[in-house]
């Protein structure tokens, strides 16, 4: 039997084809999950997403969210709960970090932006996805998709890195007190990894860097990884999906590096 069946996946964020949630949704689907794919709009690559994913199996519904918008939230919980009858795991994989300038130049705007997506709309999706995990009483999962960032400092990203070292501090204060529900809260703390998003930050920072091309600083990140590569999504996912399970059910409250031992260069 599938290790998920009758279980429900909302992973946010997860509308576009070769993204990390796609990623995700695609190990839980694999794995019996019936899954709800979200993104800030419903369009035909959230449709080809979800598509893909009956096409291993699973049953998927698409659910449009702007998570820096707390209605939004509780309308996409309430959307997975209508069809399929309430959420066991959470992936908050939503996030902006293409909002890359030198700290003096940072506008307020795009900072609010970045802190609202990132960090509060994990707030909001956890609690909203709590409060239906309580009323069922059947325990729940929640995960948040942090950052290398949530623990290192990178120039040209004030925003980014401070709303990755925020969801640290949500995932351990929520943990404290949702574990007396049988909810377990964790964060995956991911080097970087290679979707589109990523390609947008490769080409700022191998110029940022004075590297000749954005295959040279691809290559000089590898030549740093004791891996000797940057992530997969296929390695994100793997480490959402264990703690999804129940081996993982004594861990809680932590941030699980996922990155090669990058940081240990």
């Amino acid at each position: 039997m599938a290790r998920f069946a009758g279980k429900t996946v909302v992973v946010t964020g997860s509308g576009r084809h070769k993204g990390l949630g796609q990623g995700i949704l695609q190990r839980f689907a694999d794995e019996g999950a019936n899954c709800v794919v979200s993104d800030v709009v419903v369009n035909a690559e959230t449709e080809e997403v979800a598509a893909e994913l009956r096409r291993r199996g699973a049953q998927v519904a698409t659910v449009a969210c702007d998570v820096s918008d707390a209605a939004q939230c509780d309308a996409l919980i309430a959307g997975a709960v209508a069809a399929f009858g309430g959420v066991d795991f959470i992936v908050n994989n939503a996030g902006i970090g293409f909002m890359m300038k030198p700290f003096l130049e940072v506008d307020p705007a795009d900072w609010a932006k970045v802190i609202a997506v990132n960090l509060s709309g994990a707030f909001y999706c956890s609690q909203a996805a709590a409060r239906d995990m309580v009323k069922r009483g059947q325990g729940g999962r929640i995960i948040n998709i942090a950052s290398q960032a949530a623990k290192s400092a990178f120039p040209h990203l004030p925003a980014y890195v401070s709303s990755k070292h925020g969801m640290i501090g949500l995932t351990r204060a929520s943990a404290m007190e949702l574990g007396v529900h049988g909810i377990t809260v964790n964060a995956v703390c991911p080097n970087h990894v290679t979707t589109a998003l990523g390609a947008e930050q490769n080409a700022y920072f191998s110029k940022l860097l004075g590297f000749h091309s954005v295959e040279a600083y691809l290559a000089n990140m590898a030549a740093k990884n004791p891996m000797g590569r940057p992530g997969l999504p296929g390695d994100i996912a793997a480490t959402c999906a264990w703690l999804a399970s129940d081996d993982a059910i004594y861990i809680t409250g932590e941030a699980i590096n996922v990155s090669g031992g990058e940081e240990m260069h």
